[in-house]
This record gives C-alpha cells, structure tokens and sequence, in this order.
C-alpha cells in the first residue's frame, strides 16, 4: 500500500512545465528481522514487509514526517499561499484540527489544510481518476519478486507519468465537479 501526493501541474505563459505536479509516493513498509532462516536468508537477516494494518497513529506519521516535507520540498514559490490535502475520508486518516498536523502544516510560511473527500463519491479523488490507473499499468510492466521490487517498480512508475496525465486528470476532475454543481449535488 501506498500514500500518494499531487497537485495540479504549473506552466509557463509559453508552455514551460514549472512544476509537475508529482509531489510523492510514499510505501507503508518496514523493516523485520527474520524469525527463521530459510534457502532465500538466514535467520535476524533484515526483511522488509508491507505494513499490513494501517492505523491512524501510521497515517499521521507518513503525513508529518514525508507527505509534508515533500510538498515544502517541492512546491513552487510562486504558487497560491493556501493548499488543501484532501484524504479519501476513511477511518484511519487523521483529523484536520489534529495539533500536530496544524503545527507542521503551518510552519515555514506554508498554510496547508486537511480536508477528506465527500463520502461515497470516489469521482472526486484525484487519486482514484485515472492516475493510481496509470501508475498500474506502467508498474505491471515489470516483474516483481518482493517487495522492494514492487516498491522500486511503483516509484519509476509514479516517475514515468508525464505532466500532461496528470493535467488530464485535473482536468477530468473539474469536469465531474461542473456536472455535480449542474445537477446541484444529486
């Protein structure tokens, strides 16, 4: 499993890509000594493994710790003052007026908000429109016999989306938010 973070490319009057729009992909993985030895390694050999009960405490902590550091990282100087981080609104995700959160999403001049996507309607999700689609099918490209594998193929996925995919996205997203507002929400 993965946490992924994007927001909308930014261009030049004159075409120029400023910013891509790719801000990271994040696994939730560990590292585990090896219980037993076994033909593949020997016995308090470093594993890693997929987190495989993700928490809100593990949430918070890939959010904090590699989510907002990367956007502090990555976003553009020019850019509006205010961004929004939106969840797929479920139960392990944190609360927008979690302290922690406030405190490192509001330091360095940066002014980032929490919000969660309306229940039930995953055509809002960014995510879920076609770019974690894209990242999969460049990922099953490559084969991958564990999970550093498939975390390695994940990320040159996530790297070989171009810009222009992820405006498409954004593009597709204000489109399902035009027809929302024409049909007033129903």
């Amino acid at each position: 499993m993965f946490m992924a973070a994007v927001a909308r490319p930014r261009y030049s009057e004159d075409g120029v890509v400023l910013f891509d729009g790719k801000i990271g992909i994040f696994p939730f993985i560990c590292e585990v000594e090896a219980m037993r030895s076994s033909k593949n390694r020997e016995k308090g050999i470093l594993e890693v493994k997929l987190i495989e009960s993700i928490t809100k405490d593990i949430v918070k902590q890939c959010l904090l710790e590699k989510v907002i550091i990367a956007i502090k990282a990555k976003w553009p100087l020019n850019a509006s003052g205010k961004i929004w981080i939106q969840q797929d609104n479920v139960k392990p995700h944190i609360s927008s007026k979690d302290l922690d959160f406030l405190g490192v999403a509001t330091s360095d001049g940066f002014d980032m908000n929490l919000i969660s996507q309306p229940p039930n309607i995953p055509d809002l999700n960014i995510l879920d429109l076609g770019f974690f689609r894209s990242i999969q099918s460049l990922q099953h490209k490559k084969s991958s016999k564990s999970i550093l594998e498939l975390v390695d193929a994940v990320d040159r996925a996530y790297d070989e989306i171009d810009n222009e995919k992820l405006e498409f996205v954004w593009v597709s997203l204000y489109a399902y938010m035009n027809e929302i507002l024409r049909v007033k929400g129903q």
